[in-house]
């Protein structure tokens, strides 16, 4: 049972996927942090609210509902998104169509091209046919 665990965590999918985790959530923190100490102020602000999750809030009785903290989390969903895309997926397709036109080697000429470029050559340099 233990080695079966143990040849899970060594395959490379395993460990990518555990460095990626850890990595979503530091980057999840850096863009948390971008929302709340620059973005939502400065929407907050437009809207004469100092946070932005406060700028659309509605009472009814004793409960609030926050149509900002809504759009906060859309935003950081976005931003998320974004970044995920522009600095692992875009390199990562780039990084593959490199390899995908590096592994592949040109097609050999079709044998009637071969043929034909034989002849042609043949016939530039005025000679003869073999046949």
């Amino acid at each position: 049972m233990l080695q079966g665990f143990k040849e899970f965590i060594s395959r490379g999918n395993a460990m990518e996927m555990a460095v990626g985790i850890v990595i979503g959530a530091a980057f999840g923190k850096v863009v948390d942090a971008l929302v709340e100490g620059i973005i939502n102020p400065l929407i907050g602000g437009l809207f004469g609210a100092v946070n932005f999750a406060e700028a659309w809030a509605v009472k009814i009785g004793p409960a609030t509902i926050s149509f900002g903290m809504v759009i906060n989390a859309l935003i950081y969903f976005l931003l998320v998104a974004a970044a995920v895309y522009f600095l692992i997926v875009v390199p990562m397709n780039r990084l593959a169509a490199m390899r995908k036109a590096k592994d592949e080697e040109p097609a050999a000429p079709a044998d009637d091209v071969r043929i034909l470029t034989e002849i042609r050559d043949l016939l530039a340099n005025n000679q003869q046919p073999r046949v």
